[in-house]
């Protein structure tokens, strides 16, 4: 649960820094009238991204045990795909944000009401659409969906509590720093995802090695202990990892985790 939690508490912080950011341009240039719109874009990008969590459990469902296993695989994945971008992108966007969604809203104002409205609309929708990907992987990894919900619920309502203190000036946050310390966290959760969509499609029967275990520690680490349960929840650690699930985990750490911690470059212009 502490890994959703974590993944909750990601996204939702983007999404609701995205969302202050826009009311805080709107009330400091005295375009009040205009914040229904961005409210309403919000509520769009909320509704689809529940629709689209219950199209993927609902496809899932009618599907075969084989066929199951390859959309889960798959979709963790893809998920892994989107965690991964997104560390990325608000390494590199995290300062620079703020000025960008401005001048976004600035444009869609000029516009009209409509654009303000698809404006918010995709500056949440994209946070919403990866969240339920991650959730639908997480529920698959887990097998049940109350433990994943809760922990995706917490970092959501987490995230909210920050943003609006941050909105009000009642706390200071350095995201810079934030988003770098649960950026390395997230690459070790997606690396765990990645492993688990691995399972899954060996378990379909498209990739080999199913039974071909590198290590098993059950006995030291049973599933139902309370440290294995933790490190499932945070980790998706199998106690039986098969050799391709172990090599693609330390594949993934061993190339992402340098390039995340690799310092800025500082982008200098010679003057003419």
């Amino acid at each position: 649960m502490l890994g959703n939690l974590l993944i909750g508490l990601r996204e939702g912080l983007e999404a609701a820094l995205v969302v202050s950011i826009l009311i805080a341009f709107l009330v400091r240039t005295d375009r009040r009238s205009a914040l229904p719109k961005v409210w309403l874009g919000v509520g769009i990008a909320v509704v689809v991204s529940v629709g689209v969590t219950l199209a993927l459990t609902l496809t899932q469902q009618a599907l075969t045990f084989e066929a199951q296993e390859t959309f889960g695989g798959v979709l963790s994945i893809v998920a892994v795909g989107f965690v991964t971008w997104m560390i990325f992108w608000m390494r590199r966007a995290g300062r620079s944000i703020s000025a960008e969604l401005r001048g976004r809203m600035e444009d869609a104002l000029a516009m009209g009401s409509g654009a303000v409205v698809l404006m918010a609309a995709l500056a949440v929708g994209r946070e919403g659409l990866e969240t339920a990907v991650f959730f639908f992987a997480a529920a698959q990894a887990a097998g049940e969906t109350t433990e994943p919900l809760i922990g995706f619920l917490s970092g959501i309502a987490i995230a909210v509590v920050i943003a609006y203190l941050v909105y009000r000036g009642a706390i200071s946050l350095d995201l810079g720093k934030f988003f770098s310390v649960t950026g390395g966290l997230l690459i070790f959760v997606a690396a765990g995802i990645l492993a688990y969509g691995v399972h899954d499609l060996q378990e379909a029967g498209i990739l080999p090695g199913l039974n071909t275990l590198a290590f098993d520690v059950s006995a030291a680490v049973p599933p139902d202990s309370w440290y294995g349960v933790l490190l499932k929840g945070i980790f998706n650690f199998s106690p039986a990892t098969t050799v391709l699930e172990a090599a693609v985990w330390v594949a993934y750490v061993a190339v992402v985790l340098p390039l995340f911690l690799r310092p800025h470059r500082i982008r200098t212009t010679t003057p003419a």
